[in-house]
């Protein structure tokens, strides 16, 4: 069966439906707590202790020449994170302006 054949028996596909269902189940509640969906702090990540990506070592990298210090390339996601956001702040760059 084929992706264009998929749906209910009007032929109508379910997926709207379906997808909503599952996005209302996934996202935490964080209204009730002041919190956005899409700004989590790095210490709550659950993959945050593992090694940084190559995006963020990158970043990293030219960040870091901007502001004049030596990059560590030993941090985790977390810890890149907030370095990121330290270096930003520093350079002004990748800040709304």
């Amino acid at each position: 069966m084929n992706k264009e054949n998929i749906g209910n028996e009007s032929g109508q596909s379910n997926f709207s439906g379906n997808q909503a269902k599952a996005e209302q189940y996934s996202q935490p509640d964080n209204a009730a707590n002041g919190r956005s969906n899409t700004v989590k702090d790095p210490d709550e990540w659950t993959t945050g202790d593992e090694q940084m990506t190559g995006a963020q070592r990158s970043y990293l990298n030219t960040l870091s020449q901007e502001a004049g210090e030596q990059p560590d390339e030993n941090l985790s996601k977390a810890e890149a994170s907030k370095k990121i956001d330290e270096l930003q702040h520093k350079t002004r760059r990748g800040l709304d302006k």
